[in-house]
């Protein structure tokens, strides 16, 4: 990434932006605190989220390891794109440092003066990818750095042949029952219901994604499902996973049962703790055998998707690939 020295007219900055992680586990509080707007969480919920962290290989945090990997991969796949044009990749972080606007303020700082500013989060919605563009642009424009903007990514074909392949691969694991009879459950994070009032394409997203992979692999037998809800006095979307696993069971006597965390493109804790530990545990339960497809952290075809919509993006900035 960069480091500290200018560059010249014809340099693009890339922002590439993510929600962020503690590095170790006396990073949680401070963490949680500005999830939380500044509120520090009673000992309950601190407690609490300590013990998924640590309960995923002993604390081991991989979220921001796999983001600076992603970053990486991110730079490297630019460069052999585009070997013509001049990209370069800072981090942008909405709950920890480097913060989106440590990330612009670098840029300015390195001498940059147009940017692309891209979400590692395939769908938009105003709640989550929103906020990011109208953290970075704002910080822009006080930095005198001239951004576009990635909303989303959620049907570019290298995405969905990528969360296809996935689908395939994790699908010969059920050896003992035909494909047909798994039943294919893709998930996102959960948001509040409220936003299905603002008209927010975020639902409609994430189901033409899923739409598009399932047709891709040829699976008829799926469903979505939200997860990891916050814990607020509001509700938020549903069906959750958990309770849609239950059902499944008991209603429709569902045995196996894939999951597809289509709306997460990295391993973390709402898919090492939320369907790795919490879901399992349920699926031992009810005696089902229940799998999740990988996730697609470096894969190739998930930085070239990247790498094509930032080069898009680029173009409209008067710069870029030719």
């Amino acid at each position: 990434m960069s480091e500290s020295r200018k560059y010249g007219p014809d340099a693009i900055g890339v922002l590439v932006m993510s929600y962020g992680t503690p590095e170790s586990l006396d990073q949680v509080e401070a963490y949680y605190t500005h999830i939380r707007r500044g509120r520090p969480p009673t000992k309950e919920q601190l407690d609490d989220l300590i013990r998924r962290y640590d309960t995923i290989v002993g604390g081991f945090f991989p979220l921001r390891r796999n983001t600076d990997l992603q970053v990486a991969a991110l730079q490297e796949t630019l460069d052999r794109t585009y070997p013509d044009a001049k990209f370069v990749c800072y981090q942008g972080q909405k709950h920890a440092s480097p913060f989106i606007e440590d990330g612009v303020r670098a840029m300015a700082a390195d001498g940059i003066t147009r940017a692309v500013g891209v979400v590692l989060a395939p769908h938009y919605s105003s709640m989550s990818v929103g906020g990011y563009i109208k953290r970075a642009k704002e910080t822009a424009e006080e930095a005198g750095v001239a951004m576009e903007f990635v909303e989303s990514y959620h049907l570019h074909p290298k995405f969905i042949e990528a969360v296809a392949d996935r689908l395939e691969r994790a699908l010969k694991k059920f050896t003992e029952v035909d494909p047909e009879e798994v039943k294919v459950l893709f998930t996102a994070h959960s948001l509040p219901e409220r936003i299905l009032q603002m008209n927010d394409p975020y639902p409609e997203q994430l189901l033409a994604s899923s739409r598009a992979a399932a047709e891709r692999a040829g699976i008829e037998n799926w469903q979505f499902a939200w997860q990891s809800a916050g814990q607020t006095n509001e509700p938020w979307l549903g069906p959750d996973v958990l309770e849609e696993l239950e059902r499944l069971h008991a209603d429709e006597g569902v045995d196996y049962a894939l999951v597809c965390p289509i709306g997460f493109v990295s391993d973390h804790l709402e898919v090492l703790y939320d369907l790795d530990i919490e879901a399992q545990a349920l699926a031992r339960k009810l005696g089902m055998h229940l799998e999740r497809t990988d996730m697609l952290n470096t894969e190739p075809l998930y930085m070239e998707t990247l790498a094509d919509v930032v080069g898009e993006s680029a173009k409209r900035l008067g710069a870029g690939p030719r």
